[in-house]
């Protein structure tokens, strides 16, 4: 039986991760400090037999009920991830993004495990190459207001990196590009979320800018399912895992206000200062997760939005 660690299993993207691996048979560690990941995310799995969580920050050395684990895999998606966050807590960013992947991979070092890295398409800046492919070294600032999660993502590559060439370490590494779904946190400022708040509330849908840039969104169940591919597959990485259909702000934005069935204007204000640098344009290319493992995303926009709207509406106080 496959006995897993994952750092950040009380987030978004990790809590989603923990149920699919549970319920494939395998038995899985939580480590969460529960700064930006929630409790009610893994609550459901507080009797479930083969769950565990231990609150611990992972910058601070690991204490023994975690390093007296056996473990097969080592999964690090413990970082904050939103805009909100990049602007609160850079300092705790940099600091999970290299002291904390470091004790991560030292654990795994020390228990001959497999170390999978949740990395970020972040680490392509404002790309000047189009759509984004992992060969692409990207267009980033180390200094603008997003650069604490950047850099922090770029280094965890590259520590990540050094660990297999010297220490022969076995290591994954995804790029997660724009994710969407169900237990989003409503007040993390990313754009999914923050729109369906205020369509749900019927106030004004806030386009910064022109509404012209793109993202190409994922469902969270199609993300989890790719980042599982990789995790299990034989690729080292790094590999893009996202959906390739690109959106306007704009478009978005009309697509939620219909599927909410909200009264909501949608009016475009000036970019704030702390979202400076945000790409204009982000889309991955995913030929080579999908040549090697043959995964695709299945779900459109329109159903994962409406997914997510129910949701919020039935699990949130909007």
């Amino acid at each position: 039986m496959t006995h897993h660690l994952v750092a950040g299993g009380g987030g978004f993207i990790g809590s989603h991760m923990v149920d699919v691996l549970l319920g494939r048979g395998d038995t899985v560690t939580v480590v969460d400090n529960f700064v930006t990941g929630r409790r009610s995310n893994v609550a459901h799995l507080a009797t479930h037999p083969r769950f565990a969580v231990v609150e611990h920050d992972i910058t601070e050395p690991l204490p023994s009920s975690i390093t007296d684990g056996a473990y097969d895999t080592v999964l690090d998606l413990a970082s904050p991830a939103s805009p909100v966050d990049f602007a609160t807590m850079p300092l705790e960013i940099l600091a999970v993004g290299s002291t904390g992947t470091r004790r991560l991979l030292d654990l795994a070092l020390a228990q001959n495990a497999r170390f999978f890295l949740a990395s970020t398409s972040e680490v392509y800046g404002d790309p000047l190459v189009h759509p984004q492919p992992e060969t692409y070294l990207g267009n980033v600032s180390c200094t603008g207001p997003r650069s604490c999660y950047d850099e922090a993502k770029r280094f965890s590559e590259a520590i990540t990196m050094a660990y297999r060439r010297v220490h022969g370490l076995d290591v994954r590494i995804a790029r997660i590009f724009n994710t969407y779904g169900e237990r989003m946190r409503p007040d993390d400022g990313r754009v999914v979320n923050t729109f369906v708040v205020q369509a749900l509330r019927g106030e004004p849908l806030t386009l910064h800018g022109d509404g012209s840039q793109t993202r190409s969104f994922c469902h969270v169940s199609d993300e989890v399912r790719g980042l599982i591919a990789v995790l299990d597959g034989n690729i080292t990485g790094p590999v893009n895992v996202g959906n390739p259909a690109e959106f306007t702000m704009r478009q978005l934005a009309e697509l939620v206000v219909e599927l909410a069935r909200s009264s909501s204007a949608i009016t475009a204000m000036p970019l704030p200062a702390e979202r400076e640098g945000d790409p204009l344009k982000r889309q991955p290319d995913i030929t080579l997760i999908e040549s090697a493992y043959g995964w695709r995303p299945s779900i459109e926009l329109r159903e994962g939005l409406g997914r997510m709207i129910e949701h919020f509406c039935v699990n949130e106080q909007i």
